[in-house]
């Protein structure tokens, strides 16, 4: 079948799709079928090429900060929206970009890709850069140990072509770099004394494990404080407030930084860069904000033992209304035993108003252990976000699983004005 003509089938079933309320797989699937070189002839347009992003916390965020970094470059980015990090999902959202003919006006393509799709899709699209951001023990589940998931993205990695970027601070993902040859690989990375604020997987359960290689960064986070930072740009210290919330973010920022450093090389504009920076605004259920009933609400989206602890670490739960929801479908890992990993002491003073979810009564005895006190518990998602959110007086956060942070979201378009994302 001609390519336009399977391009204005993709999008008249995206189209439909969305009337009837659906995801973004289906229209992926159908190009799929049709013309299964679509992915690779679409993308390979792109002068810059494409660049994958995988690990197993910050993707969406970072993904969001490198595409504003890249653009105050003066580049045009294609990007996939969240939820929509597997192959057919990036095939559904080339057809709302590519016009009627197949065409795709971008220089550069950004994507977000879970670590076990993203395998899939380099073995058909070689990527020019990949970024590589950690590895947590989640969804072991779907993945199996710790040590699969650094083999997807050693797979990522050898299957780029020009750069790469990794994480200094994780071990796993560091040593990959031992096994890479003929690319660029850059490092992101933490200052000496801001090492204790963010503990490896390995660290966090007593298994320290010693890289074998020992290396400088191209970025590091040198300093951090509530809404501003300072990272040293090779020899160079630029400090910047910032929209982004958690202390977790800062580490993704220097990881976009770096991979951005890398694209554009010497002709960077540095202001601009940093401009843009300061200007991103969380990504949806990233620590996104909205106002509900005159108070700010904020979602704060938690997978593991270490984003749920700096999640934690983050934000004070003084004078804020929590809520904790936690689901335990596919796509959050069907193993929730992580939570007896989280230590919850800092919420013992302010109480937690509402437990909901799937797991809301697993996730209430966590709490009991730890003795913080809890006023509610409903694992219906919709009737306890209305108790909660009805609840007037004070500003509100709720702390989320990422199906519930999905399904919180959509009932939250009842009281706030939020961006179309799915």
């Amino acid at each position: 079948m001609r390519k336009s003509h399977t391009t204005l089938l993709g999008k008249s079933v995206r189209h439909i799709s969305r009337l009837r309320g659906g995801g973004s797989a289906l229209p992926g699937l159908v190009v799929e079928k049709l013309d299964k070189d679509f992915l690779g002839h679409t993308l390979s347009q792109l002068p810059l090429g494409v660049v994958v992003i995988s690990g197993t916390n910050g993707k969406t965020t970072t993904t969001k900060m490198v595409t504003e970094l890249l653009k105050s470059q003066g580049l045009k980015v294609f990007t996939n929206p969240t939820g929509s990090n597997f192959k057919r999902g990036v095939i559904s959202a080339l057809l709302d970009a590519v016009d009627k003919k197949g065409n795709l006006d971008a220089d550069i393509a950004i994507l977000e890709l879970d670590e076990a799709h993203a395998v899939h899709f380099v073995h058909e699209v070689k990527p020019s850069y990949s970024l590589l951001l950690n590895v947590m023990r989640d969804q072991l589940d779907r993945f199996g140990e710790i040590d699969k998931t650094t083999e997807l993205l050693t797979t990522i990695a050898k299957s780029t072509k020009k750069g790469v970027v990794l994480n200094r601070e994780d071990p796993h993902v560091m040593n990959i770099g031992k096994n890479l040859a003929n690319v660029d690989i850059n490092y992101f990375g933490l200052d000496p004394g801001l090492r204790h604020h963010f503990p490896s997987d390995d660290e966090m359960r007593g298994e320290i494990k010693k890289s074998t290689i020992s290396v400088g960064a191209d970025v590091i986070v040198k300093e951090f404080s509530s809404g501003k930072a300072t990272f040293m740009l090779g020899k160079k210290a630029v400090a910047t407030d910032l929209k982004i919330t958690g202390i977790y973010n800062v580490l993704n920022a220097a990881a976009a930084l770096s991979l951005v450093r890398q694209i554009v090389g010497k002709d960077i504009d540095e202001v601009k860069l940093i401009d843009a920076l300061a200007s991103v605004k969380p990504a949806f259920g990233r620590g996104e904000k909205m106002i509900v009933h005159g108070q700010e609400l904020e979602l704060v989206l938690v997978k593991n033992p270490s984003g749920f602890r700096l999640g934690l670490k983050s934000f004070s739960p003084k004078n804020i209304a929590t809520m904790i929801a936690i689901n335990d479908n596919y796509a959050d890992g069907r193993d929730m035993s992580w939570l007896w990993d989280v230590d919850f002491e800092s919420l013992a003073e302010s109480g937690v108003r509402m437990v909901s979810g799937v797991r809301a009564y697993d996730m209430a005895l966590r709490l009991q252990y730890d003795e913080v006190k809890y006023d509610y518990v409903d694992t219906d998602l919709k009737k306890a976000l209305d108790t909660f959110v009805n609840e007037t007086g004070r500003p509100k956060r709720i702390f989320c699983s990422y199906t519930a942070m999905l399904t919180l979201r959509k009932e939250l378009q009842n009281y706030a004005d939020l961006e179309r994302v799915l």
